[in-house]
C-alpha cells in the first residue's frame, strides 16, 4: 500500500504525507487526507518538526502570513495572492519522492504551500476585521515568500482608471516631452528644466490621482495623441491613468474629477472617470478609431466657395501619406493608405477656410491639406494649385464606434 512505503521510509508528516496521494478526496485539505492515510494504514503519528520531506516548514507558514498581513496594515485591497520561492532542500526532496515513490495522485509541494500561506493570511487579516480573496489573474496584492531567505515582498499593483479628457488649450502635449537640445538633462535652451513645454495632460490629470489614492506615481496612456498645437474638444479623448502602489483603492470619482479640473485652471478637463479592468491600458493603446477635426486653413491666393467645394471632394476617400516631414527623424519612413470619409467647409475671407474633417485613424490633417511637399496625395493644396497650411486645428471627436472603410495599409520605404 502507497501509504505504508510512505510512512515506512522515515518520519512524514500529514501534509506532506497528504500531498502525495492530493488527488484523491476532492475538497480536503492536505493535512485531513494525510491523517486519514496514515489512519488507514495505521503508521503511528509523526510530529510536523521531524518530518524529512519539509522539515517542518508547515508549522512555521504562519508566520510568513503574519509579516505578510503586517506589510498590508496600511494597503486597500480585496484581492491577494501568494508566490514563494522553494528551498533547494525541498525541491531536492520532492525529486527524490517522486524517484523513489511515484504517485499520480500527487501534486507539486509548492502549490500546497501557497494555499497554506493564503489560509493563513486569511485567519491573520480576520483577526484585524479585514477580508480579501485569492485572485489568481490579477490580484491588488500580491506577495513573494524567499524560504531560503526567510523574506517577505510585496507588490502591490497598479491602479487603473478611465476617462476622456479635453484640452482646452494648445501648446500642451499629452505627455512629458524632454527638452530637444538636451534630451532632459538641463541645459540654456530649456532654462535648466529638461523640458520642452513647460507642462503636459499627463502631469495635469496624473499628480490629484497619485495624491488621492496614495500613489507613488504614474502615468497616462491615451487612445492616440492630438498635436501639441491642436485642442482635443468635444467629448474628449479615452485615456487610461495608471497609479502605481496606491495605498488606497476607493474614492468619490466625481468629486476627483472636480478637483482634477479646478487643479488644471481650464487648461484640460476629464470626465466619465471609472475604474479601469488590467486589460483596457492594452486596449486603450490599440483603439483604432475615426476622428473628426476642424481646421482653419490659410491659402496663397483667394479662393471661391466653389473652388474649395471641388477640391475637398478630390481629397474624400482614399489617400496615399508618406510619414510627414516633421515627424520622419522619430518615425518610420512608411507610405500609408488612410481613408477621407467626409471633407465639408466654406471660405471665411477671400484666403482662409474653415474645415471640418472625419477621417481615419492615422490620417494627418496638416499634410492632407499642404501636401507635404507631394508626400500626401491627393491633398487640398494639390486640388487647388496653390499653397495651402492649417492655421488652427481641433479634434472634435474620438468616434467610438468606427464605420466600415477601407482597411488601412502601410510600406515601408527606402
Amino acid at each position: 500500500m502507497y501509504a505504508e512505503e510512505l510512512t515506512a521510509a522515515g518520519p512524514i508528516c500529514d501534509v506532506c504525507l497528504g500531498q502525495r496521494v492530493a488527488k484523491i478526496g476532492h475538497g480536503l485539505a492536505a493535512e485531513v487526507r494525510g491523517r486519514l492515510a496514515r489512519a488507514v494504514c495505521l503508521a503511528s503519528a509523526c510530529a510536523p518538526e521531524r518530518c524529512w520531506v519539509c522539515g517542518g516548514l508547515f508549522v512555521h507558514l504562519s508566520s510568513y502570513a503574519d509579516r505578510a498581513a503586517e506589510l498590508a496594515e496600511d494597503l486597500e485591497f480585496a484581492t491577494f495572492l501568494f508566490g514563494v520561492r522553494m528551498p533547494a532542500r525541498l525541491e531536492a526532496t520532492q525529486e527524490i519522492l517522486d524517484a523513489r515513490f511515484p504517485s499520480r495522485w500527487a501534486e507539486p509541494v509548492h502549490r500546497e504551500v501557497t494555499r497554506s500561506l493564503g489560509r493563513a493570511f486569511e485567519r491573520a487579516l480576520a483577526r484585524t476585521g479585514r477580508t480579501a480573496d485569492v485572485d489568481f489573474r490579477r490580484p491588488d496584492l500580491r506577495f513573494t515568500v524567499d524560504l531560503d531567505a526567510g523574506a517577505v515582498e510585496p507588490y502591490v499593483a497598479s491602479l487603473l482608471l478611465t476617462g476622456r479628457y479635453r484640452k482646452l488649450v494648445r501648446g500642451i502635449p499629452q505627455t512629458r516631452w524632454p527638452c530637444r537640445s538636451c534630451g532632459g538633462a538641463g541645459c540654456g535652451q530649456c532654462g535648466g528644466t529638461g523640458r520642452q513645454y513647460p507642462v503636459s495632460v499627463e502631469e495635469l490629470v496624473v499628480p490629484p490621482l497619485v495624491e488621492a489614492f496614495g500613489g507613488e506615481g504614474g502615468r497616462l496612456h491615451g487612445a492616440g495623441r492630438e498635436d501639441v498645437d491642436a485642442r482635443m474638444l468635444g467629448r474628449g479623448r479615452p485615456f487610461v491613468a495608471e497609479v502605481d502602489t496606491p495605498h488606497r483603492r476607493s474614492g468619490d470619482l466625481d468629486a476627483l474629477s472636480r478637483a482634477v479640473n479646478a487643479q488644471a485652471g481650464g487648461k484640460v478637463e476629464v470626465h466619465e472617470l471609472r475604474y479601469a479592468s488590467a486589460d483596457s491600458v492594452e486596449r486603450i493603446k490599440a483603439a483604432r478609431a475615426d476622428k473628426r477635426y476642424r481646421a482653419r486653413v490659410a491659402f496663397s491666393r483667394a479662393v471661391a466657395d466653389e473652388e474649395l467645394t471641388d477640391a475637398l471632394r478630390c481629397v474624400t476617400g482614399v489617400v496615399e501619406q508618406r510619414t510627414p516631414l516633421r515627424v520622419r527623424h522619430r518615425r518610420a519612413d512608411l507610405i500609408r493608405r488612410r481613408y477621407v470619409r467626409q471633407a465639408t467647409g466654406n471660405m471665411v475671407t477671400s484666403l482662409e477656410a474653415e474645415l471640418v474633417i472625419t477621417g481615419q485613424a492615422g490620417l494627418y490633417i496638416k499634410e492632407l491639406i499642404s501636401g507635404d511637399g507631394g508626400g500626401t496625395r491627393p491633398s487640398l493644396a494639390e486640388a487647388l494649385g496653390i499653397k495651402a497650411r492649417v492655421v488652427e486645428l481641433d479634434v472634435l471627436d474620438v468616434l467610438d464606434e468606427t464605420p466600415s472603410g477601407p482597411a488601412s495599409e502601410s510600406r515601408q520605404l527606402g
